[in-house]
Protein backbone atom coordinates (compact mmCIF):
# COMPACT_ATOMS: atom_id res chain seq x y z
CA UNK A 1 0.00 0.00 0.00
CA UNK A 2 2.58 2.65 0.73
CA UNK A 3 4.45 1.93 -2.33
CA UNK A 4 1.15 2.43 -4.14
CA UNK A 5 0.70 6.15 -2.52
CA UNK A 6 4.22 7.10 -3.26
CA UNK A 7 3.29 6.27 -7.20
CA UNK A 8 0.04 8.47 -6.57
CA UNK A 9 2.19 11.95 -5.18
CA UNK A 10 4.59 11.50 -7.49
CA UNK A 11 2.63 11.18 -10.70
CA UNK A 12 0.37 14.47 -9.06
CA UNK A 13 3.84 16.19 -8.53
CA UNK A 14 4.81 15.45 -12.59
CA UNK A 15 1.23 16.77 -13.06
CA UNK A 16 1.32 20.04 -11.71
CA UNK A 17 5.29 20.64 -13.27
CA UNK A 18 3.50 19.68 -16.89
CA UNK A 19 0.69 22.26 -16.64
CA UNK A 20 2.63 25.14 -14.79
CA UNK A 21 5.32 24.54 -17.69
CA UNK A 22 2.68 24.24 -20.28
CA UNK A 23 1.15 27.79 -19.18
CA UNK A 24 4.71 29.38 -19.07
CA UNK A 25 4.74 28.45 -22.46
CA UNK A 26 1.42 29.45 -23.13
CA UNK A 27 1.59 32.91 -21.86
CA UNK A 28 5.54 33.29 -23.67
CA UNK A 29 3.88 33.21 -26.84
CA UNK A 30 0.54 35.26 -25.94
CA UNK A 31 3.63 38.09 -25.16
CA UNK A 32 5.15 37.24 -28.80
CA UNK A 33 1.97 37.31 -30.26
CA UNK A 34 0.71 41.00 -28.72
CA UNK A 35 4.13 42.14 -29.43
CA UNK A 36 3.64 41.83 -33.39
CA UNK A 37 0.35 43.05 -33.27
CA UNK A 38 1.79 46.15 -31.77
CA UNK A 39 4.67 46.56 -34.30
CA UNK A 40 1.44 46.34 -37.00
CA UNK A 41 -0.09 48.75 -36.22
CA UNK A 42 2.65 50.79 -35.58
CA UNK A 43 3.39 49.72 -39.01
CA UNK A 44 0.02 51.29 -40.30
CA UNK A 45 0.10 54.26 -38.10
CA UNK A 46 3.19 55.58 -39.74
CA UNK A 47 2.43 54.63 -43.25
CA UNK A 48 -0.96 56.31 -42.61
CA UNK A 49 1.33 59.51 -41.32
CA UNK A 50 3.22 59.52 -44.96
CA UNK A 51 0.42 58.88 -47.24
CA UNK A 52 -0.99 62.34 -45.53
CA UNK A 53 2.22 64.09 -45.82
CA UNK A 54 2.21 62.51 -49.42
CA UNK A 55 -1.04 64.13 -50.07
CA UNK A 56 0.20 67.43 -48.47
CA UNK A 57 3.01 67.32 -51.23
CA UNK A 58 0.29 66.29 -54.21
CA UNK A 59 -1.37 69.76 -52.98
CA UNK A 60 1.62 71.92 -53.17
CA UNK A 61 2.43 70.60 -57.09
CA UNK A 62 -1.46 71.45 -57.53
CA UNK A 63 -0.87 74.99 -56.58
CA UNK A 64 2.64 75.02 -58.50
CA UNK A 65 1.21 74.01 -61.88
CA UNK A 66 -1.23 76.66 -61.61
CA UNK A 67 1.02 79.47 -60.58
CA UNK A 68 4.83 78.74 -60.74
CA UNK A 69 5.63 81.34 -57.96
CA UNK A 70 3.54 80.03 -55.52
CA UNK A 71 5.47 79.68 -52.36
CA UNK A 72 2.85 80.47 -49.42
CA UNK A 73 2.30 76.46 -48.32
CA UNK A 74 -0.49 75.13 -45.86
CA UNK A 75 -0.50 75.04 -42.50
CA UNK A 76 -2.22 72.49 -40.31
CA UNK A 77 -4.55 72.05 -43.26
CA UNK A 78 -7.03 68.55 -42.73
CA UNK A 79 -6.71 65.05 -44.62
CA UNK A 80 -8.08 61.98 -43.80
CA UNK A 81 -8.38 62.32 -39.95
CA UNK A 82 -5.08 63.92 -39.89
CA UNK A 83 -2.69 67.35 -40.72
CA UNK A 84 -0.08 68.26 -42.78
CA UNK A 85 2.15 71.24 -43.18
CA UNK A 86 4.10 72.37 -46.39
CA UNK A 87 7.05 74.23 -46.73
CA UNK A 88 8.36 76.26 -50.25
CA UNK A 89 11.86 77.20 -50.26
CA UNK A 90 13.58 78.49 -53.43
CA UNK A 91 12.38 80.27 -56.54
CA UNK A 92 11.64 79.20 -60.08
CA UNK A 93 12.92 76.96 -61.81
CA UNK A 94 14.41 75.09 -58.97
CA UNK A 95 12.15 74.88 -55.59
CA UNK A 96 12.21 72.14 -52.61
CA UNK A 97 8.78 71.33 -51.40
CA UNK A 98 8.80 70.11 -47.94
CA UNK A 99 5.99 68.22 -46.36
CA UNK A 100 5.41 67.01 -43.41
CA UNK A 101 1.85 64.81 -41.98
CA UNK A 102 0.80 63.82 -38.67
CA UNK A 103 -2.10 61.44 -38.14
CA UNK A 104 -4.73 61.22 -35.78
CA UNK A 105 -2.54 58.83 -33.57
CA UNK A 106 0.38 61.48 -33.36
CA UNK A 107 2.64 59.22 -36.56
CA UNK A 108 4.61 62.16 -38.20
CA UNK A 109 6.26 61.91 -41.06
CA UNK A 110 8.15 64.32 -43.95
CA UNK A 111 8.53 64.17 -47.74
CA UNK A 112 10.79 66.37 -49.12
CA UNK A 113 11.18 66.73 -53.31
CA UNK A 114 13.51 68.87 -54.97
CA UNK A 115 11.72 70.01 -58.32
CA UNK A 116 12.43 71.80 -61.33
CA UNK A 117 9.51 73.91 -62.77
CA UNK A 118 9.12 74.36 -66.42
CA UNK A 119 6.73 75.45 -69.48
CA UNK A 120 4.15 77.52 -69.24
CA UNK A 121 0.36 77.28 -67.39
CA UNK A 122 0.24 74.73 -66.27
CA UNK A 123 3.53 74.43 -65.66
CA UNK A 124 5.26 71.00 -65.68
CA UNK A 125 6.79 69.63 -62.24
CA UNK A 126 10.08 67.64 -62.76
CA UNK A 127 11.03 65.81 -59.29
CA UNK A 128 14.61 65.94 -59.29
CA UNK A 129 15.42 64.35 -55.85
CA UNK A 130 12.58 62.62 -53.34
CA UNK A 131 13.34 62.26 -49.78
CA UNK A 132 11.43 60.03 -47.29
CA UNK A 133 11.91 60.96 -43.62
CA UNK A 134 15.23 62.43 -44.28
CA UNK A 135 16.64 63.99 -41.44
CA UNK A 136 19.69 65.09 -43.05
Amino acid sequence: MRKMQRQKGSVMLIAIFVIALMTTLVVGIAQMNTEQIQIIQNQIYATDALCIAEAGLNDAFSEIRDDNGWDSGFSSKSYSGGRYNVEVDGSPPYVTVTSTGMNANGFVAEVEADITIGGSGPYIIRIDEYKINDSN
